[in-house]
Parts: C-alpha cells; sequence; structure tokens
C-alpha cells in the first residue's frame, strides 16, 4: 500500500507533511482505567486553560484554520477534527470513550493540536491518495452524517474517500476486531521532517505499550 499527496495539494501548500504510521498485530479492546482518567484529567485542565484562551489561540488550531482557508474551506463553518474536539472541551462536552485506538489517537490529537485519524487496514482497497476533495466528495462520517467534503483534504483508496481531517468516514473505522491499522497524523505545516518523525515515533512507541504488535513510521511532503 503506497500513500502519495496529489500534486494540487503540494502546489498549494508546498510545506505540507504527514506522519504515516503502520501497526500490526495488535490488539485492541476497551480503553484501560489508566487511558480514561489520562483522556479525562487532559480534557479539565484545557477548559481551565481555556477560560483565559480562546481555542482559535493554540498555535496547532491556528496553523490548520490557515490551511483550510489556503484549500478553499471555510475554517468558522468546517472545523478541522482537533478544532471540533476542543469547542466539545470549552463547552465540557467531554469526550465519551470508545475503544483503547481511538481513545489514544484522540488524546494525541489533543496533547499536540492536530488533527489524526485511525483506520482499519484491512478495510482500504488499494493505495491511498490525500488530495483536495471536491462537489462530488461525500461519504457517511463517523458523526452519523452524510459529509460533503468539498475543498477539503480528503484521503482516497481505489473505492472512494474514507477519511479527513474534518470527519472520519464509518467504512474504514477501527474497531475490537482491528489487527492491523493505519495512523494519518496531519502535521503542522511549520514542523520539519527531524521534528515530525520524532513525534510520530514516540506516539507509535505508547500506542504499542497499549496494543502490543508492531508498527512501521515515515514522512511525506
Amino acid at each position: 500500500m503506497r500513500v502519495k499527496l496529489a500534486d494540487a495539494l503540494v502546489q498549494i501548500e508546498p510545506t505540507f507533511k504527514l506522519g504515516i504510521i503502520h501497526y500490526t498485530k495488535i490488539v485492541v479492546s476497551s480503553s484501560p482505567q489508566m487511558l480514561k482518567g489520562r483522556l479525562q484529567l487532559f480534557q479539565e485542565q484545557l477548559f481551565f486553560e481555556m477560560d483565559e484562551k480562546a481555542v482559535t489561540e493554540f498555535d496547532g488550531i491556528k496553523e490548520w484554520r490557515a490551511l483550510w482557508k489556503k484549500f478553499g474551506a471555510d475554517p468558522n463553518h468546517y472545523h478541522s477534527s482537533v478544532e471540533a474536539l476542543y469547542r466539545r472541551i470549552a463547552k465540557q462536552n467531554y469526550i465519551t470513550p470508545m475503544d483503547s485506538a481511538v481513545d489514544l489517537n484522540n488524546f494525541f490529537s489533543l496533547k499536540y493540536e492536530i488533527p489524526m485519524g485511525i483506520y482499519d487496514i484491512d478495510k482500504i482497497q488499494g493505495d491511498i491518495t490525500i488530495s483536495i476533495g471536491d462537489e462530488e466528495t461525500t461519504y457517511v462520517g463517523l458523526n452519523g452524517q452524510e459529509n460533503k467534503l468539498e475543498n477539503i483534504l480528503t484521503l482516497q483508496d481505489t473505492v472512494g474517500p474514507f477519511g479527513s481531517p474534518f470527519v472520519d468516514s464509518v467504512r474504514t473505522a477501527v474497531t475490537e476486531n482491528t489487527t492491523e491499522a493505519l495512523q494519518i497524523v496531519f502535521l503542522r505545516p511549520s514542523m520539519d521532517v527531524k521534528e515530525g518523525q520524532k513525534l510520530i515515533n514516540s506516539m507509535a512507541t505508547m500506542f504499542l505499550q497499549l496494543h502490543g504488535g508492531d508498527f512501521e513510521s515515515t514522512i511525506i511532503g
């Protein structure tokens, strides 16, 4: 399986980079109390921090709002997944635990202020292209809605679009039956390759502590 950036995307944002982590032989389960507690505590700390700091003042969210505009989307109407999480927390609408993979993915996203997705590789067909969606790019998302992804970054396989830093699809969602997963880390444009590689390796090491298995990682862009 290859992951590539569409030429049109790179032309708009030459500094765009993705972190890619491929996990094998993992065991996904309900989250241990340690992870649930850590995720809850981090959200409570963010809630109090946002008493004095607006969501749009966090550096990572600020960078992704700027990227949204470059791609032609309205960041005030379509929030990146990490901004959507921060806005939930600002209302004390804390994230409900799902499973160990999703919960840890959300924790990383909150901690590093970047959108991230994790996908069941068995549900992905062929190579993956990251491109900017058009008026025909849609899918049923994890939010239970039919989502239009015009001018929004999308991940597409040979079947069609399945993921985005906006909202991911139902089709490739990780479950407790997942044994092989692909984690896509939408790095900040300001982050260099060396810093990005260090970050995704740190994430992957922590992921394996909970799920076992092995990983391979790389940066593209």
